[in-house]
């Protein structure tokens, strides 16, 4: 049933893999791979099927509701490196109020998908990934829980393990996050924003509303910090303006030190791979271009954008120019090199990963990332847990 989140498979994709598979819960996720392929993913089909398919899954006990109020815990290991999160639900005071901190500007078309998915099938269908600052006494009380033998024990087929527990005590769970003061989004920001206005229309319905009702809780899993591994969010371009490889080449020479390369990921801040012309090459900016004390400006994807990106190959807006794209770094560098021989792309940009600290800074001073800067990895699977609103 596990199956990916529904934004990061697109529709071909979410077909092929719930291919012969009535319990992928892609049925829900994605259930426009349900109806005949000319339907908008955004027709009001498509969040009826889910709906339908949610419910059925509920009937028919391939779901099962918990007789009372639950914690969890959802351990993911990738490559022998292991992450560890609480599940349950968090409020959308607290997302309104920025104790749940976010780091990215979201897109009102996203909200709204996401807002009538939860308002059409009752329910939060996938939880958001979210981070806290390190709290050992969380961690205390996580190891005594691993004793026991896990609910689900599993490795899908990207390799990665996964383990989920039902926690023994669950009321000490909520008290321990009493004391943590604040989390970040890590992945999931239309999700918040979605369960969040979601909730302001069921609230605006309900007479008696009292804040405690099923509606204002959201889907989560909490991961300490430190425990999590970003990997790079590389860059694509579509055509280099008019202008011949030799041409960018030397463009490049001015911005920083380029030389060619056989190690295509960069090992630093401030040092790009690009992939141009069949060959690959590391560009190194001066240090005093990255010396800054304001955490957006010192970051690579932003660097990137000033210095190259706009003015060398006239990218405009970063979230809507068309002839951008963005590969997640769980691809590799070899996804970039196909993207460019193939004819996808004319030139790709590989990138150093940010760090949770710089993400968490950037959250706290109430900045906003460049579109596209951070991939969590690995991601969480949908299927396993649903909060109903009733």
């Amino acid at each position: 049933m596990a199956a990916p989140p529904y934004d990061v498979v697109d529709r071909a994709e979410a077909t092929a893999l719930a291919a012969g598979n009535p319990f992928s819960f892609l049925h829900v996720a994605r259930s426009d791979i349900d109806l005949p392929p000319d339907v908008n993913p955004y027709d009001d089909r498509v969040y009826l099927k889910a709906r339908d398919n949610l419910r059925a899954f509920m009937r028919d006990g391939t779901l099962v509701q918990e007789r009372e109020p639950s914690i969890y815990l959802y351990e993911l290991t990738m490559g022998g490196r292991s992450q560890l999160g609480v599940v349950g639900c968090v409020h959308v005071d607290d997302y309104e109020r920025d104790v749940i901190k976010k780091h990215e500007r979201t897109r009102k078309d996203k909200e709204d998908d996401r807002t009538k998915h939860v308002l059409v099938l009752n329910a939060h269908a996938e939880p958001v990934f979210l981070t806290y600052p390190a709290a050992p006494y969380v961690d205390r009380m996580n190891q005594q829980e691993l004793g026991a033998k896990p609910l689900y024990l599993f490795t899908s087929p990207d390799g990665v393990r996964h383990r989920v527990w039902r926690a023994r005590r669950a009321a000490e769970y909520v008290d321990a996050f009493r004391r943590i003061s604040t989390s970040y989004v890590a992945d999931g920001h239309h999700r918040c924003a979605g369960a969040w206005r979601a909730s302001k229309e069921r609230r605006t319905s309900n007479k008696s509303h009292n804040g405690q009702e099923e509606y204002n809780w959201f889907l989560a899993v909490l991961f300490p910090a430190g425990q999590l591994q970003i990997l790079p969010y590389n860059r694509v371009v579509r055509d280099l303006v008019g202008t011949s490889p030799e041409d960018v080449l030397g463009r490049l020479g001015q911005v920083g030190r380029l030389e060619r390369t056989k190690s295509p990921a960069p090992t630093r801040p401030g040092v790009f791979g690009i992939y141009l012309g069949g060959s690959w090459y590391h560009l190194e900016l001066a240090p005093s271009a990255t010396e800054t004390l304001d955490p957006i400006r010192a970051l690579d994807a932003e660097l990137l954008a000033q210095r190259v990106l706009g003015p060398i190959l006239g990218i405009g807006d970063m979230r809507s120019d068309p002839r951008i794209d963005f590969v997640g770094g769980i691809h590799g560098t070899r996804e970039l090199e196909r993207r460019v021989e193939s004819g996808e792309a004319a030139i790709a940009f590989a990138l150093y990963p940010v760090r949770i600290e710089q993400v968490m800074d950037i959250a706290d001073a109430g900045g906003i990332m460049p579109p596209k800067t951070t991939w969590f990895e690995p991601k969480l699977k949908s299927g396993l847990f649903v909060h109903t609103l009733d």
